[in-house]
């Protein structure tokens, strides 16, 4: 039986090898990864022409993945240095890279991109449509909009950020209310400049189904962005964000009827006691698509440090419903970030990401804590550094200052409670201040 996309096929009780791949990693069985596909709960963003791509699932019961943004720009344009991004993020094991190139060539990287990648893909097309034409903003046509879409859907791209929710009737609502930092979204911004420079209704909207039309061809998945995401903690949870989150639920279920995946975007700025608040009702609102945040990021003074105030409001996102979170890095507000840069967002989305899975209580994330918990009781250093979310950092601190008993380190020396207890419960005597053994 034939079918176009992976949610086409799960509808039609097809068992494709990409489902198969998931439900292996995801230890779970594959007839309910297959309806919960059909339902829309889940994802597997495959492009038919990613031939390195190794599939993903994302969705309900699965374990939260995580995004990287990556791409050129007009000052940081070298292709060869963000590639080299590509690969350690690859090696990192991220699930999913986003090119967010917005200059030059942005179709030479995004190639290489999806050639080199055995992640998941995804762009934001919007921001290549001015240099993909040569054109001003207000000058490029609806059709061109579409055009650069099924471009990137041809170059094998598995997801594309769509910010089709802000229609008129949403920027509306944005006028009528005072927004300290507007609108953040570099996308939605674009498009909502190209809406009032041309009088004229946004063209992801409007030509919505031409849209599905592109997607379902290739099986890209379409994540509906949040234009009106709030910038600021301010901003947060207020009439603009959620009257977009409605026209989003609305836009899944047309989405769904014609077997195109969807994933939701979430808020960017939310305060801490807000964010479990926002997953229930992107879950009501959107019919359970799998939801996708940046951060949250829980408060706006910590520039250099928003990685950590990130995984902060990831950690509680994805406890609380969350399936899906996009890193950020410590040079988030402030430049396009280099290579430590990225290492620290995906660690700490990472961490935010394993935080959420123990509470979701999926099936072996606990289990991973308990085997470093027991390396630690024995004082087994190799066994700590290969469970290690970050084994490299852990070796180098323990190198870095060497103990003068092995089954210590410099903070503790002979004071370890891990080498006292020990010893206690073996019947063995404490020799703090003595030399012998």
């Amino acid at each position: 039986m034939e079918y176009t996309t992976q949610m086409d096929a799960a509808k039609k009780g097809i068992v494709t090898k990409e489902m198969e791949i998931v439900a292996e990693k995801e230890n779970i069985d594959v007839e309910i990864l297959r309806k919960k596909i059909g339902e829309g709960k889940i994802v597997i963003p495959a492009n038919k022409k990613h031939s390195s791509l190794i599939p993903e699932g994302i969705g309900e019961g699965l374990r939260t993945k995580i995004n990287v943004n990556l791409g050129i720009s007009r000052d940081c344009p070298d292709v060869d240095k963000e590639l080299e991004k590509v690969k350690n993020a690859i090696d990192m094991n991220v699930e999913a890279i986003m090119d967010l190139s917005s200059f030059g060539k942005t179709e030479e990287f995004r190639r290489r991109l999806v050639e080199a990648s055995s992640s998941m893909i995804g762009t934001v097309p919007v921001y290549d449509a001015v240099g993909f034409y040569d054109k001003e903003l207000k000058d490029i046509t609806s059709e061109e909009f579409l055009d650069v879409v099924r471009k990137h859907g041809e170059d094998g791209v598995d997801f594309v950020t769509i910010h089709a929710g802000m229609n008129r009737r949403t920027a509306e609502v944005f006028k009528k209310n005072n927004r300290i930092t507007n609108i953040v979204s570099r996308g939605g911004s674009l498009l909502y400049a190209w809406m009032e420079l041309n009088n004229k209704e946004n063209p992801f909207y409007e030509y919505f189904d031409e849209l599905l039309d592109i997607c379902k061809k290739y099986d890209m998945t379409i994540s509906l962005g949040d234009a009106l995401r709030p910038g600021c903690i301010e901003d947060g949870t207020d009439g603009p964000q959620i009257e977009e989150l409605i026209v989003l639920g609305e836009l899944t279920k047309r989405a769904w009827r014609e077997n195109v995946q969807v994933m939701i975007e979430g808020p960017g700025h939310i305060a801490i006691n807000e964010i479990e608040a926002n997953m229930l009702l992107e879950k009501k609102i959107c019919h359970g698509a799998p939801f996708y945040v940046l951060g949250p990021i829980v408060t706006d003074i910590a520039p250099g440090y928003d990685h950590i105030t990130s995984a902060i409001g990831g950690a509680i996102a994805a406890s609380s419903g969350a399936d899906f979170l996009c890193y950020v890095t410590p040079a988030e507000h402030l430049r396009l970030p280099d290579l430590d840069d990225m290492k620290e967002g995906i660690i700490a989305s990472k961490i935010a990401a394993h935080v959420g899975d123990i509470a979701k209580g999926l099936s072996g994330a606990k289990e991973w804590d308990l085997e470093m918990s027991i390396a630690r009781q024995e004082l087994d250093w190799e066994k700590m550094f290969s469970l290690a979310i970050d084994e490299d950092k852990a070796r180098r601190y323990r190198k870095e200052s060497t103990p003068e008993h092995e089954d210590s380190c410099t903070m503790c020396g002979k004071m370890c409670s891990m080498r006292n207890m020990n010893r206690i419960m073996k019947g063995k005597d404490i020799n703090i201040l003595r030399n012998d053994d």
